[in-house]
């Protein structure tokens, strides 16, 4: 909120972060991996004096130092770029408690660059020993860098003790740092041997093919093997709230983490088959099959890392700054105070009723945009809105943190949610609002009484359940999910809703509204078997 949003409203600043940065780590921790993969080969090749071994080790350098000195570079500046535009406080934050980290870590990536270029530039033309000491300056230079950026990354899922002291170690050394930097590792060399198993596919000799195919089959196998207890190790480390969030409380994080394990599964099985126990089999649509394998897991882990932070861009059990920039200890002022007043780039300092739709378009930027688009693919704010009229909308806004955990409360006044309620539901799409006037005026709560004639229950079900589940035709119609169900079993569901999915929120209702609600839905049953 102290800074000016950069508004591409049908992209969202998110999903260019994710683009971003997914593919910079698929590349970045292959750097890692890949590091100790040349030098491994290398040493083979002199080992057993095969020089068919060595060209490939050379060639294979030259890959590897183009995709990761040109790609890994450009997007690491990429996403300084676009974390400082998309998030500044949250940058701005990192670079203030760890500006003598990313200096340590630019220095090794020099380092990085001189080493591998040396590398590359001396194949045969330097004495084997030496060549190898400076391949295993550039890994350990590499793996370096990761135990840098971790501390880093690690801190923003879990900043653990560093809330009471700000201390500089305390917030590096965090409670996720070892287990989330041991499987990284294990990611990195997953990704070294997923990669030399691509450039195998090319190769033309079936002797050679074998060999280098069976020697890089063991690099995903023992990496996959060992990111099962590292990885069970993070999960065990997180703070309590993203645990909750992994373990079912949020959608998204249960999808990433479905498609992730398929790609583990896939890359397991490929890997035994064609690498380790059939090489001959090996080919290029298997190779380019493990590198997308590969892909999917690390995306599905970043993702999940990512939203397990939420509502929180630095989070913790105690949480930093929320996703919307918002600090927690400024919460409770803002919201008596207004958030509007206190953005120093909002274009109105008020809501009124001259531009009380434009002023609810400002609340999104603001507020909402930090996480959704309008329009977009990545959590359409049009199609999350979908179906709720304003009473609904504005309702669960003012209690959005308590239905959605994983979502910052709204910070603002009333005033201000009727104006955000007002401008999803009239202009993102067409709906009716109440008369402006009656929502500016201050004793007006907002709401309209209930339709001669319109069930009870169905007013119940635009409260509590609209922002998840359509009536009719849409991405979960809630006649769908009831089909069947008997009027005793709908009511107990109710009591039970946590238990039937884990991101599910309670029914916040009382009791005769539950009642009315089952029979509401026993109802849609009804009509749907007419």
């Amino acid at each position: 909120m102290n800074y000016p949003v950069w508004y591409l409203p049908a992209i969202g600043g998110p999903t260019l972060i994710a683009i971003i940065a997914v593919t910079h780590v698929f590349v970045s921790q292959f750097a890692v991996g890949g590091g100790l993969y040349l030098v491994l080969a290398e040493r083979k090749g002199l080992r057993e004096q095969n020089p068919a071994i060595l060209d490939f080790t050379r060639k294979y350098t030259k890959f590897f130092a183009l995709l990761t000195l040109v790609y890994g570079a450009v997007t690491g500046v990429g996403i300084w770029f676009v974390i400082g535009l998309v998030n500044p406080d949250a940058t701005a934050l990192l670079i203030h408690n760890f500006v003598f980290a990313w200096a340590t870590e630019w220095v090794v990536f020099f380092l990085e660059i001189l080493a591998i270029t040396i590398y590359l530039y001396t194949f045969g033309r330097m004495e084997d020993r030496t060549h190898q000491a400076i391949g295993w300056i550039y890994f350990v230079c590499g793996w370096l860098s990761l135990f840098i950026i971790n501390g880093i990354i690690a801190f923003m899922l879990s900043p653990g003790k560093w809330t009471d002291s700000h201390n500089f170690w305390a917030g590096f050394f965090n409670p996720t740092f070892w287990p989330s930097l041991w499987f990284r590792t294990m990611v990195a060399f997953m990704l070294a041997g997923s990669f030399a198993l691509l450039i195998c596919a090319f190769l033309k000799e079936p002797q050679l093919k074998a060999l280098l195919t069976r020697f890089s089959g063991k690099w995903v196998l023992l990496a996959v093997l060992g990111g099962i207890p590292t990885g069970y190790w993070y999960l065990m480390s997180t703070p309590d709230h993203a645990r909750k969030l992994i373990e079912g409380q949020m959608a998204t994080i249960t999808t990433a983490l479905r498609y992730g394990a398929y790609a583990v599964v896939g890359l397991l099985a490929l890997t035994l088959v064609f690498a380790l126990a059939r090489p001959a089999w090996h080919n290029k649509a298997v190779g380019f099959l493990l590198l997308a394998c590969a892909f999917l897991v690390v995306g599905s882990f970043e993702w999940t890392r990512e939203n397990a932070r939420r509502p929180y861009v630095v989070g913790g059990d105690q949480g930093v700054l929320f996703s919307d920039s918002i600090q927690p200890d400024a919460m409770q002022r803002i919201q008596a105070s207004g958030f509007l007043a206190a953005a120093r780039w909002s274009r109105f300092k008020k809501v009124d009723q001259e531009h009380f739709l434009a002023a609810g378009q400002e609340l999104f930027k603001f507020q909402c945009y930090a996480c959704h688009t309008v329009g977009g693919w990545n959590n359409d704010l049009v199609a999350r809105t979908r179906g709720m009229n304003f009473n609904a909308l504005e309702g669960y806004i003012e209690r959005i943190h308590q239905i959605r955990p994983f979502m910052p409360p709204f910070a603002g006044t009333d005033i201000e949610a009727r104006a955000l309620a007002a401008w999803i539901v009239k202009d993102l799409h067409g709906e009716k609002i109440p008369p402006v006037a009656s929502l500016v005026a201050e004793e007006e709560t907002g709401r309209e009484p209930a339709a001669a004639g319109v069930p009870a229950g169905k007013a119940v079900f635009e409260e509590h359940c609209s922002f998840c589940h359509q009536l009719g035709e849409g991405s979960n119609p809630i006649r769908k999910r009831v089909a069947g169900w008997s009027r005793s079993r709908i009511r107990q569901a109710l009591d039970h809703l946590s238990e039937l999915n884990p991101a599910m929120p309670a029914f916040t209702g009382s009791a005769p509204e539950k009642d009315a609600l089952a029979d509401f839905l026993t109802g849609l049953n009804q009509e749907g078997a007419q």
